[in-house]
């Protein structure tokens, strides 16, 4: 029999040791076993970092910009729509005189008696229409009611009876916003413009005046 080994001499295990004990002659093993253990270190994943809230719309700086970049687009634009506008108003004004001279000429094919129209009412009419001398339902009711499309007409016939003569005028009802030139026409059916879009008081002043793109 062998005698039993103590191990009270032996020296206190360390932390990660094994110490085994057997029956032998004399010895003991001890089998260091040194176990390196990896330590899972689990972070949460908003861990040590700065949680930024974002902002849901537009801070004052953005809406400054956008109402600035629209101001400066709106200033562009404005007057070059006035201008379309005014340069539309003046080709409605020419047309509508032309529209004055025909009325005339055929009321006065039409009525040779009484001439050309006293006044711009008498070549319209209210619909139904029924012609007559009074009411010659040769033009529209807009324009025979002496205002359309930003300029104000007239037309005046006189002498005789029968009468023999008339003018017509149309004038920008706002100068410089509704039109910038002013026109007229009398018996001889010519547009003619005023440039500075005055009103254009008789038939001796309309005959003073250029013809239209001259």
């Amino acid at each position: 029999m062998h005698p039993l080994i103590d191990n009270k001499a032996l020296p206190r295990s360390q932390v990660g040791t094994k110490v085994t004990r057997e029956f032998g002659p004399g010895f003991a093993n001890i089998e260091h076993d040194c176990v390196i253990r990896d330590q899972n270190i689990s972070k949460t994943p908003n861990e040590g970092k700065i949680e930024m809230r974002k902002q849901k719309g537009f801070s004052l700086i953005e809406l400054l910009i956008v109402v600035a970049i629209i101001l400066i687009i709106a200033a562009i634009a404005i007057p070059n729509l006035l201008r379309a506008r005014m340069a539309a108003n003046e080709s409605s004004a020419v047309a509508s005189i032309r529209t004055i001279n025909t009325g005339m000429v055929t009321y006065n094919s039409t009525y040779p008696t009484v001439g050309f129209a006293a006044t711009l009412t008498v070549l319209g009419g209210a619909s139904p229409c029924t012609p007559s001398s009074t009411t010659a339902c040769l033009i529209d009711n807009v324009l025979a009611a002496g205002t359309k499309s930003g300029y104000t007409f007239a037309a005046t016939g006189a002498g005789g009876p029968p009468a023999v003569t008339y003018y017509a005028t149309g004038v920008p009802v706002t100068l410089n916003q509704t039109g910038i030139r002013s026109f007229c026409a009398f018996e001889d059916a010519v547009v003619r413009v005023q440039p500075t879009g005055a009103a254009i008081a008789s038939e001796a002043a309309c005959q003073a005046l250029l013809p239209l793109n001259q």
